[in-house]
């Protein structure tokens, strides 16, 4: 079990710099929800975490809306779903989910909302961004981890 945390982002560089401070803690195994309306932060966010977590080149690291899922190589395999497009808890599982989650991974989850279905028997953290002002966020954070300091 991990603690809520609450955070106040003023810009997207804060939202991504708050992203790869949370990025480098991560030990791998972990799987991270992340959720917000269009606009709040969440791509911001993920292109931190990638960052802290080694990915090699973070300008690659995108929504993957059409594409689903898309992997970034660093310290830790990164993993990046979009359940935007996604319309079930089954079309997730179908994704082969399972095969993304072992102790060498980060699982990042955007638009996780859609389908806490099929997290709910996971012990994840969830990550929710909501719009604060033009470009203030405040970000919450439910079951972060005890190793991660903040």
């Amino acid at each position: 079990m991990g603690i809520d945390f609450n955070n106040i982002s003023n810009s997207p560089d804060e939202t991504i710099e708050f992203g790869r401070k949370l990025g480098s803690q991560l030990k791998g195994g972990e799987i991270i929800g992340i959720c917000g309306q269009l606009g709040s932060g969440k791509t911001h966010l993920i292109k931190g975490i990638a960052a802290g977590a080694g990915a090699k080149d973070c300008r690659e690291v995108n929504s993957p809306t059409f594409v689903i899922v898309n992997e970034y190589a660093g310290r830790l395999d990164i993993y990046h779903i979009d359940a935007y497009r996604l319309n079930s808890v089954s079309e997730f599982e179908m994704l082969g989910f399972d095969d993304f989650c072992y102790p060498g991974s980060v699982v990042l989850i955007e638009w996780a909302d859609k389908i806490e279905l099929a997290l709910q028997a996971i012990d994840y953290i969830r990550i929710e961004l909501e719009h604060s002002g033009e470009s203030k966020r405040r970000i919450h954070i439910e079951n972060m981890p005890l190793y991660i300091d903040y």
